[in-house]
């Protein structure tokens, strides 16, 4: 979750998912970012499992990896139903006070 605080960082990756694979300066281009800022996010972005390359002659691609999420979607889960069972018992305390 930390990797995708970041805003900037988050938007690189929302245009990685976007695209089936991209270069780094296909990334740069048009984000208002340098190219080494892009390089950095994209570093984090590795090392959390978000992202995967595919070097090819001088390019280098990269691409979502939709199993690096699976720490977040647990998480989320799981405080899902907390906040769903809080509120049917806030729904149930309202009723009880307000019929």
């Amino acid at each position: 979750m930390r990797t995708l605080a970041d805003p900037t960082r988050r938007a690189v990756y929302e245009r990685i998912v976007g695209a089936d694979e991209i270069t780094v300066a296909e990334l740069t281009r048009g984000s208002g970012v340098t190219q080494g800022a892009v390089s950095q996010h994209l570093k984090s972005l590795k090392q959390a499992g978000l992202v995967a390359e595919r070097p090819e002659g001088r390019n280098v691609y990269y691409r979502a990896q939709p199993a690096g999420l699976a720490p977040l979607v647990d998480w989320m889960s799981h405080y899902g139903v907390f906040w769903r069972e809080r509120f049917a018992d806030l729904r149930t305390l309202l009723k009880e006070i307000d019929p």
